[in-house]
């Protein structure tokens, strides 16, 4: 027989009522989180009739020394008022355990938030990182950590603001029997920087849209990676949408398996991806607005010839020929590339920069006058600007590879291409290593941390480091060539100058040159890529050298030979003087600028020996500049890059 409604009103009637589970006053309603450290309940308040969020120990502390301490430092938590953290509504204890009570109409919890929408974009994935990376950074920086960073911890309203809760509510797992006065600032550092390992593993786990490594607690999901463990963390491209690699590197290096190469500091992953972010969004802020701003305070390089500032900046000029005072401004890399910045903002703002960009130092000398030059002259900041003693010894031994790689260029370069015009684009294609290094010293030394290969194990032999474009993404969230082409823009360079100064991609072949620009690039690439290969360790140099040569001899039309006397010039020199061929030995002479006595760089081709009468005679002005003593070579002459247009080859 079929009970009749009525008769099963009656028995659910009789059944016993579930028992009503309580804490305290409180009225459990779920457990949002468990793991082994910490616990969140979900309660109901009747005597304030509303729902709290309530964050409590795993484990009951062991002593009163031990509750008090716990009450200690989660009252100094609860203190920190940052709009990415949580406000603590009370603190209270219940048969000796203590609680930390929020307020549930922040939001739900991420981990909620997820069920709901489990494939986020990760421009929004981004953003509600960086939200809690400045709650996290702010607590660290207050000397407060979390230990137990989850899903569950981090709150999120209906306009995606982001909160963080539970501060200091965790307790290490042999905490309860430590005596905690031996709580030292390292461990807090080590505890900091597991926090930032957890939104690593969050980060992740939002990109992908799957469990890191199947554990729905990332601590567990810690304990499995490497060193500790086995596993390794990083982006697969089975993803739910696409991941821009920016964003990849940034979220690959956040769980590196060598703990070295991860994010230590929680501002330093903001920073990177605050960078990723806003270039994304094309908007004003991030690593390029920083810079731009630090442009105004500092300049874009100092000065790196003091000598040479007080020569140009002297009077007595005027008698001197045009090409004289060429090579001597692009003696000094700052002020050839102020003099840039001011003769091509000067056209843009008088309406010619529609012709071009104007690299010819003659004619911008002339455009400006003596009195412009002096005054590009007083405008740099003396050596070392703002670099300490250690950071200016590196800016200057990446100018010393800046200018052998120009050297190098004008050495390959096609004939009928001016070699000033090379050393220029060469100059620029390193534009925002430059200006890495000058600004950000300390990024830069990020970056080549991160470009060194990690240790060899058993697995990994022969493990290589990062390349730079993914290094640079790790650390500012956008590329070196970004950085060099916003400053070209605002200098008013046009778009071919700004599609020369592109670094072939070192992982993508090189394609044929089919125009001039693209021969000048390429050119200029080869030159840095052979820089780059000369200071490998010596057992990698020789390989990379012909890794080069492969990708760029047979779309440059150079062979081997032609790569061994660019690098080693003075061979050239020598078997052309030999051969009684006055005119080669120009060539190669005059192919070669004296741009760097005062970085006391060796000239890689030393003064023309041959003294045929034809040869150029070096003016009163360069003999001045360097002690007396004259430079056969001069500065280049022949034809420039001017307002857009390169020479014809011959």
């Amino acid at each position: 027989m079929s009970s009749t409604p009525a008769s099963s009103a009656t028995a659910a009637a009789a059944a016993p009522a579930a028992p009503l589970r309580r804490f305290g006053r409180f009225e459990l309603r779920g457990l949002l989180s468990k793991t082994p450290r910490s616990l969140l309940w979900l309660v109901f308040d009747p005597r304030n009739g509303q729902e709290l969020l309530l964050a409590m120990p795993r484990e009951k502390p062991a002593s009163p020394e031990a509750l008090a301490q716990w009450k200690r430092l989660a009252d100094g938590g609860a203190r920190i008022n940052h709009p990415q953290l949580a406000h603590v509504v009370e603190q209270g204890e219940v048969e000796l355990w203590p609680y930390l009570a929020y307020d549930r109409a922040l939001g739900e919890t991420l981990e909620e938030r997820l069920r709901r929408q489990p494939a986020p974009l990760p421009l929004d994935v981004a953003a509600w990182v960086c939200q809690l990376l400045e709650g996290l950074a702010y607590a660290h920086e207050a000397g407060h950590v979390h230990r137990d960073l989850q899903l569950a911890h981090v709150l999120i309203n209906a306009t995606d603001q982001v909160r963080l809760l539970g501060l200091e509510v965790a307790q290490e797992p042999e905490s309860s029997s430590q005596d905690f006065n031996t709580l030292t600032r390292s461990a807090t550092r080590e505890a900091a920087a597991q926090d930032v390992l957890a939104v690593g593993l969050m980060l992740h786990r939002l990109l992908t849209g799957k469990p890191v490594l199947d554990q729905t607690d990332l601590h567990q999901a810690m304990a499995l990676m490497q060193p500790q463990g086995r596993e390794l963390v990083r982006l697969g491209w089975e993803t739910p949408h696409p991941i821009p690699d920016p964003l990849r590197a940034i979220a690959n290096r956040s769980t590196d398996r060598q703990a070295r190469q991860r994010y230590h500091q929680a501002r330093t992953l903001l920073r990177a991806l605050e960078g990723w972010r806003t270039a994304a969004a094309h908007d004003a802020g991030g690593p390029i607005a920083l810079l731009m701003d630090k442009l105004q305070r500092y300049g874009h390089l100092p000065a790196s010839s003091a000598r040479l500032s007080r020569i140009l900046g002297a009077a007595g000029l005027e008698g001197q020929h045009a090409a004289a005072l060429s090579g001597l401004v692009l003696d000094d890399m700052a002020l050839a590339l102020e003099l840039l910045r001011r003769v091509n903002n000067a056209l843009k703002q008088s309406g010619a920069a529609n012709s071009g960009t104007m690299l010819n130092m003659q004619r911008a000398i002339a455009m400006i006058g003596l009195n412009g030059l002096q005054a590009a002259v007083r405008s740099l900041k003396p050596w070392p600007g703002p670099l300490s003693e250690l950071q200016a010894t590196v800016m200057r031994s990446l100018m010393r590879r800046v200018h052998r790689a120009g050297l190098i260029a004008q050495n390959l370069r096609p004939a009928g291409f001016d070699p000033e015009v090379v050393y220029l684009v060469c100059l620029l294609q390193n534009l925002g290593r430059l200006l890495l290094q000058y600004h950000f010293p300390d990024d830069a030394q990020q970056v080549r941390q991160l470009m060194l290969p990690p240790e060899p194990t058993e697995e990994t032999p022969n493990p290589v480091g990062m390349g730079e474009q993914a290094a640079a993404y790790a650390v500012l969230g956008c590329d070196l060539d970004a950085l060099g082409s916003a400053v070209a823009r605002y200098w008013g360079l046009d778009e071919d100058v700004q599609h020369m100064m592109h670094r072939a991609s070192p992982d993508a072949p090189v394609r044929h040159a089919g125009h001039d620009t693209d021969v000048i690039r390429l050119t200029c690439s080869f030159a840095n890529e052979l820089v780059d290969a000369m200071v490998q360790p010596e057992g990698r140099r020789k390989h990379a050298l012909e890794m080069a040569t492969r990708r760029y001899a047979r779309v440059l039309g150079l062979g081997l030979r032609d790569v061994m006397d660019a690098l080693k010039p003075e061979t050239a020199r020598k078997e052309a003087a030999a051969s009684h061929s006055p005119e080669a030995a120009r060539e190669i002479g005059s192919s070669n600028l004296t741009l760097t006595a005062h970085l006391d760089i060796p000239p890689i081709v030393p003064s023309n020996p041959v003294g045929s009468a034809g040869a150029p005679q070096a003016s009163a002005l360069r003999q001045r500049l360097a002690g007396g003593a004259a430079d056969p070579a001069g500065s280049a002459g022949g034809s420039f890059y001017v307002s857009g247009k390169l020479p014809e080859r011959r």
